[in-house]
């Protein structure tokens, strides 16, 4: 299998530009950063629920305890936020809380939705970059991109 595009920070800027112009841009930039900043897989950025990502006084948490089904390999494991991410996520999060914390932290616009699975999230970033004109990037490029980088 071919191994995901890392993308440079000109074509992550285009794609950030791309959101801008669009419907849901803080849920669709605070989405493609989660992967790019942190890392994550994209079912694990779709498995997160708020009360993950957010503490009780509303602010955002130093460290993303990942609980082992919302891992690849069944491990709980620890993901870290950095200052630039915490940014991105606060300005997210001033736009979208739910009312229950334990609802998914990224929202789908269907009403009777649970938010994005790891299937209707992968088909998010396939369209995205697609639309962004950045070909050979998929749903694991920002994991890449962090882990390169």
């Amino acid at each position: 299998m071919k191994q995901a595009k890392t993308l440079t920070p000109q074509e992550l800027r285009r794609v950030l530009d791309h959101i801008a112009t669009r419907k849901h841009s803080a849920r669709n930039r605070a989405m493609l950063l989660i992967t790019h900043y942190a890392g994550l897989r994209v079912a694990e950025m779709a498995s997160l629920r708020f009360v993950d990502v957010v503490d009780a006084e509303g602010a955002i948490k130093n460290e993303i305890m990942l609980r082992p089904e919302q891992t690849k390999g069944g491990y709980a494991r620890t993901v870290f936020i950095s200052e630039k991410l915490k940014k991105e996520l606060a300005a997210y999060i001033k736009l979208y809380t739910p009312q229950d914390p334990q609802e998914k932290l990224f929202y789908s616009q269907k009403k009777s939705s649970d938010g994005f699975n790891a299937n209707t999230a992968t088909q998010f970033f396939h369209y995205l970059y697609q639309r962004a004109a950045i070909p050979g990037a998929s749903s694991h490029s920002g994991r890449r991109s962090f882990i390169t980088n």
